[in-house]
């Protein structure tokens, strides 16, 4: 719990990842319950009080088998922000505020490991155009943004999953953010 240890006792962090989660879709070859859309509303509210949600999702979306753009990808996490809207309520039943985190692209090297069947040179493309749709859908619905690569990168081993070096950059990364926003109040 990086986050956790960076952000002090004055917050508490609860994690909710899940190897493989999508926006949108439950995986036809890894399974099921892998739906951000399915999972978040229960999930949301199993927590509440929740004065901020942090949502990284999209890796998985990029994968040939989803065939998604990264306006479409975009446009299904704006559906899953406006679930965050509904059923994520702070201590005043007000709607949390909402963090999105565009996750680091996926690189080239992927092609060369055993995930070439699930990523292509199209899910690189598409996860490069993540950031920039991200950032224009945080801004049309008032969320909270930060890029993940501005901290870190995929690993060159495989070209999704980071390192614990950049898992370290970006729990620091998304730390200060975290600070930035409560700082506001």
């Amino acid at each position: 719990m990086l986050l956790q240890a960076y952000l002090g006792d004055g917050f508490r962090v609860l994690e909710e990842g899940f190897g493989g989660r999508t926006i949108a879709f439950d995986d036809p070859v890894e399974g099921g319950y892998k739906s951000g859309m399915v999972y978040l509303p229960p999930c949301l509210m199993s927590h509440n009080p929740l004065d901020l949600v942090a949502i990284m999702l999209g890796t998985n979306d990029t994968k040939q088998r989803f065939a998604m753009s990264a306006p479409a990808i975009a446009q299904a996490l704006a559906r899953l922000i406006r679930l965050c809207h509904l059923y994520a309520l702070d201590a005043r039943g007000e709607p949390s505020r909402v963090l999105i985190i565009a996750p680091s692209p996926v690189r080239m090297e992927v092609l060369g490991t055993l995930m070439a069947g699930t990523f292509d040179a199209r899910s690189v493309e598409v996860s490069e155009q993540l950031a920039e749709e991200y950032q224009r859908i945080a801004r049309l619905m008032r969320c909270a943004f930060l890029n993940a690569a501005d901290f870190c990168s995929a690993s060159t081993e495989d070209g999704v999953h980071l390192t614990a070096a950049g898992h370290r950059a970006l729990a620091r990364g998304v730390a200060d953010k975290v600070l930035e926003i409560f700082k506001e109040e």
